[in-house]
């Protein structure tokens, strides 16, 4: 069983779902109205009150999560957590109160799990279609292809800014629908060229657009579709009402009433800027792309082994070396005998892509590698894997006081080992079983080889003392012997 929690900045909601065999069918929602983006103060920091609401709204998320035997659990955050000053002070408190680790994903990532959710919701293997995903804080256009993305853009145009900003004391007057809609159609002006229209098979997704679709369908507005025409009649239909607080249409829940002008100005925006005529609203999205993501990490194809393919070739390093890097580096791990297998993926990749520093500059390459890994859009992946990653491929060579207290964690201290030594053979070109090897790390390294294998490498000795001296430096006695 999979649950998907997605903190956005309008509302937390999660999802629990389980795969059927095609599809996963959801067997349980929940939603919390956070209004977290109107939380920001004017220097971007969270206040109080609004981390208060959010805390409150976890814990309830939480007791929800707590009622099902779940298998896998993730949980991100987006457009608000990832502009907010304080976002890394708030994130050990939220955590505590859902009861589980928190992502902040890239509007890149956001989109990418948005689309797949769409993708396989529709299951339609050639179409060509664009999806487009309004939410409260940033706006996600995905351009794809059956299951490929083609093009993700996410831009940072919400419904809850552009309420308070265009219509800050709930009035709604032809003038500021016009300025929010001009506004809303220069965010979008340069994000796909001329030539791509028409448009045939847009998908809107979000939760507001859907509730636009409903109300224009359920109150017979327009020609009845979800269309530009229909939209346009909405809009009317909201200034003759003149305020929020004024809104009445059919099975508009209350707590939509402050997202749904905003919504609208950006969707109208766009429409015209874009030139779409029609749209399609389709349930899916966020947490259903979150929720297959898990489930194909699982089962088959994991998006991250083609991330690092992609991205050692886009830095030309060699894969031979990365290869043998990555084999030396698991077998050692293995001997090792980490805690759990949390780390062994990351570790192969972080093997794998060791030397993409190259591509910046020779010196320091581990210090280029490591900045690369952290803060690239890595698709399938998390910050917090990122940056363990980051953390192996700085540690791979050098002093190990760089780490900042990383190596506390046996785990990591263990693949940081491996890691170091695995490289230390590929650069002796060191041809060893490491199976004829003993390494044990506890309180102390212990690393034993065969007596052959020291006298048939002159510098070695010299690389292992090194070793010896970059772990003593942290506290951690290194020793070596030889047997025959």
């Amino acid at each position: 069983m999979l649950a998907a929690i997605d903190l956005g900045s309008n509302s937390f909601r999660l999802h629990v779902g389980q795969h059927d065999g095609e599809k996963i069918a959801v067997v349980a929602s929940a939603r919390e109205p956070t209004r977290l983006a109107a939380g920001l103060d004017q220097a971007g920091y969270l206040t109080h009150a609004a981390m208060e609401r959010a805390t409150v709204a976890l814990e309830r998320l939480g007791e929800v999560l707590q009622q099902y035997p779940l298998d896998e659990v993730r949980a991100v955050a987006t457009n608000t957590m990832r502009i907010a000053g304080n976002a890394a002070e708030f994130l050990p408190i939220a955590e505590k109160a859902l009861g589980y680790p928190i992502e902040i994903i890239s509007g890149e990532e956001e989109a990418r799990l948005i689309y797949l959710g769409i993708a396989n919701q529709l299951a339609i293997p050639g179409e060509r279609r664009l999806v487009i995903d309004i939410g409260g804080g940033s706006t996600e256009l995905i351009l794809g292809c059956g299951k490929e993305i083609e093009r993700a853009e996410s831009i940072g145009i919400g419904t809850v800014q552009q309420s308070m900003t265009f219509f800050p004391d709930g009035r709604i007057d032809a003038s500021a629908f016009e300025q929010a809609i001009l506004y809303a159609r220069s965010r979008f002006e340069d994000v796909f060229s001329p030539q791509q229209k028409p448009w045939k098979n847009v998908y809107g997704s979000s939760g507001t657009m859907r509730a636009i679709a409903e109300i224009i369908s359920r109150n017979n507005l327009g020609d009845g579709e979800f269309s530009r025409v229909s939209m346009e009649a909405l809009k009317e239909k909201m200034i003759a009402f003149g305020r929020i607080d004024r809104l009445e249409f059919d099975k508009l829940r209350p707590d939509r009433v402050e997202s749904l002008v905003g919504g609208l100005s950006i969707l109208l925006g766009l429409t015209q800027e874009m030139g779409i005529d029609v749209l399609s609203p389709i349930e899916g999205g966020l947490r259903l792309g979150v929720m297959w993501d898990l489930h194909l990490r699982a089962t088959q194809r994991d998006r991250r082994e083609q991330t690092v393919r992609s991205f050692l070739l886009r830095f030309a390093a060699d894969e031979t070396r990365a290869n043998q890097v990555a084999d030396y580096a698991l077998a050692l791990y293995g001997q090792l005998k980490p805690g759990t297998d949390a780390f062994s993926k990351l570790l192969r990749w972080s093997a794998v892509l060791h030397e993409v520093g190259l591509a910046v500059s020779p010196t320091n390459y581990h210090k280029h590698g490591a900045y690369l890994i952290e803060n690239a859009d890595l698709p399938g992946f998390t910050t917090r894997e990122q940056r363990t990653m980051g953390h192996f491929i700085l540690g791979q060579k050098g002093n190990l006081r760089k780490l900042d207290g990383a190596l506390n964690e046996p785990d990591i201290a263990k693949a940081v080992l491996a890691l170091r030594l695995a490289v230390m053979f590929m650069h002796l070109r060191l041809d060893v079983d490491v199976s004829e090897m003993r390494v044990k790390m506890k309180n102390r390294i212990d690393l034993e080889f065969r007596l052959e294998q020291m006298s048939a490498h002159p510098t070695l000795p010299y690389w292992i003392e090194q070793e010896r001296k970059f772990w003593g430096d942290v506290g951690i006695v290194f020793n070596v012997k030889t047997r025959g």
